[in-house]
């Protein structure tokens, strides 16, 4: 994906990952191209194992074809586990107990909010979220911040790189969240939806202090 010239298949599968799932007309105008150029990549790419379509019935009229993502596809985004394997991780747990566990990601929480701090020195609170994003999407998150008021944002990651590990382990989830709360010098940070729970995205509703 990180390809110097993007491809009319990349920003498909782009389009995929952020809106999960979505219907040929959609594709048509996100990408500004004939209908016909739209269904022969998705031909291309459903060939490919890429995605999937799936038939879906409406309230009124003929049921219409939406197109996600498939495991396959999946794999294209980043996924960095940062030294964490799930297999490893599990041994400590039996070897330690839980609280190991805890440990290890209170100890990760720490490192990556000094990480994070230095790059927010002598920054404005809406100058740090915003750099906040910036680091996410340098992580591999595919992060987007949406700007609700003067001082409440909406920060969306439409990929998880830990994926695996947090489905695993949901402190993972918990430390992310605590870790915002620290780098951003807030308590209003909010986690409002969560892809290890079943969602498509993880969303976090962020008041910064002006």
């Amino acid at each position: 994906m990180n390809q110097t010239r993007v491809t009319t298949k990349d920003r498909i599968l782009e389009i995929l990952k952020k809106r999960v799932r979505v219907k040929v007309s959609e594709l048509t105008e996100h990408l500004e191209i004939t209908d016909m150029a739209v269904r022969k990549h998705l031909s291309i790419m459903e060939k490919d194992g890429l995605i999937q379509a799936k038939e879906i019935k409406l309230p009124m009229g003929r049921p219409t074809q939406m197109y996600s993502l498939s495991e396959k596809g999946e794999r294209l985004f980043p996924k960095n586990y940062e030294g964490l394997s799930v297999e490893f991780m599990k041994e400590i747990r039996d070897l330690h107990g839980d609280e190991s566990i805890v440990q290890l990601f209170q100890n990760r929480e720490r490192r990556l909010s000094k990480e994070y701090s230095i790059r927010m020195e002598k920054r404005s609170s809406t100058e740090k979220i915003k750099e906040m994003a910036a680091i996410q999407n340098e992580k591999g998150y595919m992060a987007d911040l949406i700007q609700i008021d003067k001082s409440t944002f909406e920060l969306i990651e439409y990929n998880c790189p830990i994926m695996a590990v947090a489905k695993e382990f949901k402190v993972a989830c918990h430390c992310e969240t605590s870790m915002f709360k620290t780098v951003l010098n807030t308590d209003h940070v909010k986690r409002t939806s969560c892809k290890t729970e079943g969602n498509d995205h993880c969303k976090f509703l962020i008041k910064v202090n002006n």
